[in-house]
């Protein structure tokens, strides 16, 4: 069912570009037939004003104040890890063996060629 829909939808959408590319032909036809438009002339754009010098005031002299120091970082404690155990570890197990794959092309046998006269 949802492919039907799919297939009208698909259908229509293809439908609908063909007449759009249609009916663009013709207007480029039609626009190809007529002459050409005067064009106006661009009117002169109006200068912008100058900038008005602003009077520059000055700043107040912030005061420097000092710091506090910074507080001491208390020491940490080291910690001690206690010792592991160690143990034996197990036999590795016996990995399988790969057989020798043969890398050589076997020939192709021929016909031997016909018998010149």
């Amino acid at each position: 069912m949802a492919a039907n829909s799919n297939f009208c939808f698909v259908l229509s959408l293809m439908m609908a570009l063909s007449f759009s590319s249609i009916h663009v032909g013709e207007a480029a036809r039609h626009l190809l037939q007529t002459s050409q438009p005067t064009i106006p002339a661009i009117p002169s754009i109006p200068s912008l004003p100058s900038i008005p010098n602003l009077p520059t005031g000055s700043l107040p002299n912030l005061p420097n104040n000092q710091l506090p120091p910074l507080p001491t970082m208390p020491a940490v404690p080291k910690v001690t890890m206690p010792p592991l155990p160690f143990g034996s570890l197990p036999n590795m197990p016996n990995m399988p063996t790969i057989p020798n794959i043969p890398i050589s092309i076997p020939s192709i046998p021929f016909f031997s060629p016909p018998p010149s006269n």
